[in-house]
Formats: C-alpha cells, sequence, structure tokens
C-alpha cells in the first residue's frame, strides 16, 4: 500500500476521530448543560477539523460540525407536506376548562372517574414550531409547522443552531425519525441582540417569539447563524425502523439520548391535581426561566392511550394548552379610530398612549364592535385596562378611570364607510356593523385580493399587500378573477415592478390556476370559512356546483359546519356578484382534479356513529378511518342526533346512554358486514 493512501487514510481517521470528539462535546454542553473541556480545548479542535476539511474538500459531509454556516441564500423556501399533521393544541384558561378535558379523557378511555390518568406536564413555549426529520441518523430536513399540513423547509437556516445535533448520537436510532420541537430566542440573548441592534441603528424585535420566527425566515442563512436560537423538542411525527417507549415521557428521555434538546421543566404527574400543582409551580418560577412560555402543555402519557383517543380536525384530544392569564396594564385613550375589514366590519381600535405588556410596546387595541363600546362605558380620555395574551390582539377590558368631565368625548359609530363613504348598514342580532359597498369598497376589494392570494389560498408568489394595493387604486383590478387578465405591461409599469418581476408573477398567476377545491373555496374568502372547513366541504361535495344549491340543513350535516357558518355559506352562494366572478376565475383557467366520489354520495353520507368498547378485528382509528372513508361522521359522545352506536367488548357508559335514548346499536359483526359494502 502506498504512503499517499496511508496518509489519506490517517487523515480521513483523524477528521473522524474530531468529528465525534466535537459532536460528543456539543451534546455534553448544549444538551446535558455540562461541559466536559475549557473553550480554548474545545476551539482547538475545531480548528483543526476545519484545517483538515479545507486541504481535503472531498471528505466533508454534511454533518460535519463546519458545516453549520455557508450555504448560499435561497430564492425562496420550497414546501413540504407532512405524513402526520402538525396539529395545534385545544386552549384551557380555566380550572373548570382543564377539569372538562380529563373528563373527556376518562369517557373516551371508557375509566372510572377515581382512576387518574398520568400526564406529561411540560412548559408551552412561545417560539417557532418546527420539524426536524433524521434519515439514518443525519439531519436531512427541516420545516416551519406552515398550516399543520405544509410548512416551509428552512433547513440550512436551522443547521445554524448549535444545539441541534446534525448526527444523532449513537447507533440505535430509527432509520427515519421526523421530530417536532419549538425553536427560540432565550431572553437574555434577546435583551443583548436588540440593545446591539439598537446601538447601530438597525432593526429591534418587539418580543422573542417575533425575533426567532423572523430569523428562521431569513432567505440567508448566514443572517440566521448570526442569531443566538435555541430549541427544545417536544414529539414526534413520523418514525420508520425502530418501536419508541409506550410513554411519552420514555419517548423524551429517548430523544436526549440521542442528543437532541429538551427541557429540563418536563415531568410526570399523576391525575389531573397534579397537574394543576405543576400549572402553579411553572407559572411562580416563569419569570426566572431562561425562555418566554405562555402557559403549560398536558398530555396523556401513554402513547396507546393517545392512540385510541385520536385527533378532531385542528387538535389532538390528549392534549390541552393551559394557558397563563392574560397580562393587564393601565393607559390612556387619545383617540379612536374604525378600520373596515374583508368582510366589511367596522372594528373600533383605540389609539392609546404607548405601554409596555409582556415585553412589548403597545399603542392600538382592539374595542371589537359598539355594543362592547357601549356595554363597557369606554370613552375617548379615559384610563383603561388593556390585556394582551400572547399573540392575540391586545384589547381594551374595562375602564379603570373615567376621565374629567369636558375631556370626555364619546365614541360614535360613522354614518359612512370612512374608507369608500358608502352606508353603513347593521343587521339586526349581530353586534358587527359593515360597509354596505361589498366588493366595491376599496378596503374590501384590496384585502379580498390579498386573502385569495394568500399562501394557503392560491399561494400567487409575488403577490403581496403593496402590489395589490397599487393595482386597486390605479384601477386595474376589481376582484380577484381580475388578477389573470392583467399583462406584462401593465404590471411592468407598477413602482419598483422591473419587467423580470412582472414576469415572475404572471408565471405565478398561470402556477396557481392548478388548485385544490379546499384551497379555492378557502380563497373565496367565505365568512368563517377556515382551512378546516373548506377541507370538509370539498370532501363532502367533491366539487363545486353542489355547494350553489346547498341548503342550511344540508350544509349542517357536515363536520365543523354549525349554523352560522351554514348561514354564510348559503348567503355567500346567493349573491349574484359571487357566481359572477367565480365564472371569470373558471374561465380564466382556475381548476382543480375533481373527486370521483364525493362525501355527500358515500352509502353512510349524514350518519354519525359513535364507538365505545374494544374491537376484536381492528383498532378504534382503524374503525373510524373506514367509517370516514364511507361517508359517515364519528363522534365521541352519544346524543339524540346519532344514528349509530358500536358496541366493542367491555362498551361503558356511552351503551348506556345510547339504550336509554333508544339510539341504534350495533354488535361487531353486524358493524363488520356494513363495512364491507362499496364507495
Amino acid at each position: 500500500m502506498s504512503e499517499k493512501v496511508k496518509d489519506s487514510q490517517s487523515v480521513l481517521k483523524r477528521i473522524e476521530l474530531l468529528r465525534k470528539k466535537i459532536n460528543e462535546h456539543n451534546y455534553q454542553y448544549h444538551v446535558l448543560d455540562n461541559p466536559q473541556i475549557a473553550d480554548a480545548e474545545y476551539d482547538k479542535l475545531f480548528r483543526e477539523l476545519q484545517l483538515l476539511e479545507t486541504e481535503n474538500p472531498k471528505l466533508i459531509t454534511t454533518d460535519s460540525p463546519t458545516q453549520r454556516v455557508g450555504a448560499e441564500p435561497l430564492k425562496e423556501f420550497p414546501e413540504v407536506e407532512y405524513e402526520i399533521p402538525m396539529l395545534s393544541l385545544e386552549n384551557a384558561f380555566a380550572k373548570d376548562d382543564v377539569l372538562a378535558f380529563d373528563e373527556r379523557i376518562h369517557e373516551r378511555l371508557n375509566l372510572a372517574p377515581e382512576i387518574e390518568v398520568e400526564y406529561s406536564c411540560e412548559p408551552k413555549l412561545d417560539g417557532l414550531a418546527i420539524s426536524l426529520r433524521y434519515e439514518k441518523g443525519i439531519l436531512t430536513r427541516a420545516s416551519t409547522r406552515g398550516d399543520g399540513t405544509t410548512g416551509e423547509v428552512v433547513t440550512e437556516n436551522i443547521r445554524t443552531i448549535k444545539i441541534v445535533p446534525l448526527r444523532l448520537q449513537g447507533d440505535d436510532y430509527p432509520n427515519v425519525l421526523e421530530v417536532r420541537g419549538e425553536v427560540y430566542f432565550p431572553k437574555a440573548s434577546f435583551e443583548k441582540f436588540n440593545a446591539a441592534s439598537f446601538a447601530k441603528g438597525e432593526k429591534t424585535f418587539a418580543n422573542p417569539r417575533n425575533a426567532a420566527a423572523g430569523s428562521i425566515r431569513q432567505l440567508d442563512p448566514r443572517i440566521t447563524a448570526t442569531r443566538p436560537l435555541s430549541l427544545f423538542c417536544y414529539g414526534i411525527g413520523v418514525v420508520e425502523g425502530k418501536k419508541l417507549p409506550e410513554r411519552h415521557s420514555d419517548v423524551l428521555a429517548q430523544l436526549k439520548s440521542w442528543g437532541l434538546p429538551v427541557s429540563k421543566d418536563v415531568t410526570v404527574m399523576p391525575g389531573i391535581e397534579g397537574c394543576l400543582e405543576y400549572y402553579a409551580m411553572i407559572g411562580a418560577k416563569r419569570s426566572a426561566l431562561a425562555y418566554e412560555i405562555d402557559g403549560v402543555v398536558y398530555k396523556v402519557n401513554n402513547t396507546a392511550e393517545q392512540i385510541r383517543l385520536g385527533f378532531v380536525s385542528r387538535a389532538p384530544r390528549w392534549a390541552l394548552a393551559h394557558k397563563f392569564p392574560a397580562q393587564e396594564v393601565k393607559t390612556v385613550i387619545e383617540n379612536v379610530e374604525f378600520q373596515v375589514g374583508r368582510t366589511g366590519a367596522l372594528t373600533p381600535v383605540a389609539r392609546l398612549k404607548p405601554v409596555l405588556v409582556g415585553g412589548v410596546t403597545v399603542s392600538n387595541a382592539t374595542l371589537h364592535n359598539m355594543d362592547e363600546v357601549n356595554r363597557k362605558d369606554i370613552h375617548i380620555g379615559d384610563t383603561v385596562i388593556v390585556r394582551r395574551a400572547g399573540d392575540v390582539i391586545p384589547e381594551v377590558v374595562s375602564v379603570a378611570k373615567a376621565a374629567v368631565k369636558g375631556q370626555r368625548k364619546t365614541i360614535k359609530l360613522p354614518k359612512a364607510c370612512p374608507i369608500c363613504h358608502s352606508a353603513i348598514e347593521q343587521i339586526e342580532d349581530e353586534a358587527i356593523a359593515r360597509c354596505s359597498a361589498g366588493l366595491f369598497c376599496p378596503a374590501q376589494r384590496k384585502e379580498a385580493i390579498r386573502h385569495y392570494a394568500s399562501r394557503r389560498a392560491l399561494d400567487i408568489e409575488g403577490c403581496g399587500e403593496k402590489i395589490i394595493v397599487q393595482l386597486v387604486d390605479e384601477n386595474l383590478i376589481d376582484n380577484p378573477a381580475d388578477l389573470y387578465a392583467l399583462t406584462l405591461e401593465q404590471l411592468a409599469g407598477l413602482e419598483r415592478m422591473a419587467e423580470k418581476s412582472a414576469q415572475n408573477l404572471l408565471d405565478a398567476l398561470e402556477k396557481s390556476k392548478k388548485t385544490t377545491l379546499s384551497r379555492f373555496l378557502y380563497a373565496l374568502g367565505i365568512r368563517e370559512v377556515g382551512e378546516a372547513t373548506a377541507k370538509n366541504l370539498a370532501k363532502y361535495y367533491g366539487d363545486l356546483p353542489p355547494l350553489f344549491t346547498a341548503t342550511e340543513e344540508s350544509l349542517q350535516e357536515i363536520e365543523d359546519v354549525g349554523p352560522v357558518v351554514a348561514r354564510h355559506i348559503v348567503s355567500f352562494f346567493s349573491e349574484e356578484h359571487n357566481h359572477k366572478v367565480i365564472d371569470k376565475l373558471l374561465q380564466a383557467g382556475v381548476h382543480w382534479e375533481k373527486v370521483k366520489t364525493s362525501a355527500k354520495a358515500l352509502p353512510l353520507a349524514g350518519q354519525t356513529f359513535v364507538l365505545t368498547g374494544s374491537l376484536a378485528a381492528m383498532s378504534r382509528e382503524e374503525a373510524k378511518e373506514k367509517l370516514e372513508n364511507l361517508g359517515a361522521k364519528v363522534a365521541g359522545s352519544v346524543s339524540a342526533k346519532t344514528s349509530v352506536v358500536v358496541a366493542g367488548a367491555e362498551a361503558g357508559s356511552k351503551l348506556a346512554k345510547a339504550k336509554k335514548l333508544n339510539v341504534q346499536v350495533m354488535e361487531e359483526e353486524a358493524f363488520l358486514a356494513l363495512l364491507k359494502q362499496p364507495t
């Protein structure tokens, strides 16, 4: 063997040894908070590795500790669709909400009230949710939560965070491991960063959460690398090639053993009273924590029970976010202005004497509507209590001290729209006043078009608020359909819009024509129809025409659609101008793949099933999926509206309630026969 080969082999062995040592020291320092060597010694190892890799560039690998910075700026963030959605959590603000959550857990698991459920308890970080995907132990992808089903890939930015391992520790990890966590800006680092930015005349952040989110969404990873971000892991998504522990707390311990950071404040508590004790304990030490939190999270610790409990459309049934009370301060209302929203709603907004609330300077707060203004007896000049909770828009809670006579001015609803000067109307039984101009009001046109073009709707890249404002103000567009009639010449003539940017927007418009029915329905901006409801509508009807003639009664057969939402949907599709806009959109080429069989046409459409007890042939989740594939709605509790209760072995209180309400009960044999019918 030649000397050259021997040298190259020894270099490779030295590089591998250095990487192993550096990764171990990173783990000891960042994850275990137990440094084993001095900073100078660590720097010496790191510099040696950098030198060897510079001299031997072919030996550089993506998981090397030296490869945390250096990627070129991105043009955009690509998207990824999650196999297992990153769901949000149900919120609780009062003790009764927490107790009700525990009662639901007992009912769905058929547990006697005296049996204590074991819960994993952890702080609820106020940061940015992130998914980390490891394949054969190496970080291959990092992405934001996005809308829960689709996120943005931000791998290069996450790689700059030193606490995130580029390669997992040990050798017993799964072939594929998707880890969910929260990126945050430590409080002390945030204060130093803002102070330094202010001293240099640069932009400062309002709070650590915004700083974390803004840092991760930088197109240039080198900027992200200058931000002292950190991360805690709190759960998992896809796992392939290894069975994980049966308790959530043990899963977190396993993640920590692989080098992933987990909060030291995670603990297991017996029963819901233990959870409330944890809430009080964390609340007492909240200000001393190194990171911002806005509450705590309770999770059923047994993962098999988590699977049995399942999910609703937006959140897991086995977890609850118990929020801390909102922070409140006093300040003075200096003036009140009325904003016009996308649906024409007029919202009174208090212009306040600026005040610091929870680390954020607040100068505006919502007054909601005139009913609230009158009920709380709020006037201009009053000293009021302002509340801010997390990311919720600050609101005026009450009057702390009324202004002296002569300085106290009454807040009055304007007679005309402050934007288009059209008449204001207020429908009976509705607290909200609205501009009567509809899409003719510039405020509503701009917002309707902005909503249509937004990322979660038709996702028209480059069609941001500033462009839309120009297009409307120049009378180039009146509604979303007009976007598709724009020309290169018209766009290139806009302020700060070069020909290349104009062509990019035209390309994005063309790309947006291929969409899905659920995105299209959401993009229309129907009141109260969010993403989840739009998906349920699309799944149920399969195409657009059936919605045109849907009644309020038939709409309420769909999950998440109640009387109010049904009324808004019927009202929207009864308006002739909305049909004209939809027709123009379809004529412009907007289209989607038709669903072969709509949920409405499925054999169990309109029926509500409840599952109780254990089935021998399948899990409850499998049974639920099969029922939904046949068009049925699967509920968690029995009511007079329940069509069928499927009773397996050891059926509990739900079976008794079904008999009491004379609801049809189906045993497993009959249920299996029902599932065999064709879709």
